[in-house]
């Protein structure tokens, strides 16, 4: 699995030329890819990838399906527009949007009910990192906001792995360091839900992956694909990743 989160790039125009270079360059592959455009441009990408492989993604939604929330986009109108996933607690929300795990854990309630899937992200800043803390910060972060769940509900979930301290900065996890947080996190699914669900679950690497690295990181045991940032802007670069 391959997902392109486009974060706030793009107008509509540059979204349905992106899509069209995407789609020239793509072939047949087993691979499923996802994009994940800004709210603006969503039912652009919907239209333009129309019955091709490709699935789309919203990167936020509401906790509520309606009210009074200004500015707001709820799971409910995410699905009327016929998309597949929502990208939620990525880093950047819970940094600059003060999201937490708790409001999390209603806000994969909230896509669940409407027959959408969830990428849902955790991951660590470089002090939790060094101080030896991420492993546990990881943990707390599934666990607060997943583990509500039950067991029918786990097929619909997808995990990205964010190492904060990689993310936009050009600075990329070994493939070493991938593996072993890859592998705990699966480890923590497992202890939840035992060995087969842990094993069906997709988890994703998301900290600047570029065409240069993803082959090393994605023949990693536990990594099952990539959440690509920068990267996914450039078609040539996308393509180069999905191969690999």
């Amino acid at each position: 699995m391959v997902v392109a989160n486009w974060k706030m790039n793009n107008s509509p125009e540059q979204s349905r030329q992106l899509c069209s270079s995407i789609l020239s360059k793509m072939s047949a592959t087993d691979k499923e890819v996802i994009l994940a455009p800004s709210h603006l441009c969503l039912s652009t990408v919907v239209e333009s990838t129309g019955d091709s492989i490709i699935k789309v993604a919203a990167q936020n939604c509401h906790q509520e399906l309606s009210g009074a929330f200004t500015g707001e986009v709820s799971a409910s109108m995410l699905a009327d527009l016929g998309l597949d996933y929502v990208i939620l607690g990525h880093s950047e929300r819970r940094l600059y949007n003060a999201e937490d795990n708790d409001l999390l854990a209603k806000k994969v309630i909230s896509v669940l009910s409407q027959g959408l899937k969830v990428i849902y992200c955790c991951g660590e800043t470089l002090e939790q990192r060094s101080s030896g803390a991420h492993l546990t910060r990881i943990t707390k972060q599934l666990t607060e906001g997943l583990f509500h769940l039950p067991v029918k509900d786990l097929k619909n979930i997808v995990i990205g792995y964010e190492p904060i301290w990689a993310v936009g900065t050009g600075v990329t996890a070994t493939s070493i360091q991938a593996q072993e947080m890859h592998a705990h996190i699966r480890s923590v699914v497992s202890n939840k839900y035992g060995d087969v669900i842990a094993n069906q679950i997709s988890i994703l690497y998301g900290g600047s992956c570029t065409p240069s690295n993803a082959k090393e990181l994605f023949v990693q045991k536990d990594v099952d694909g990539g959440l690509i940032g920068g990267a996914s802007l450039n078609a040539d670069d996308f393509i180069a990743i999905i191969n690999a």
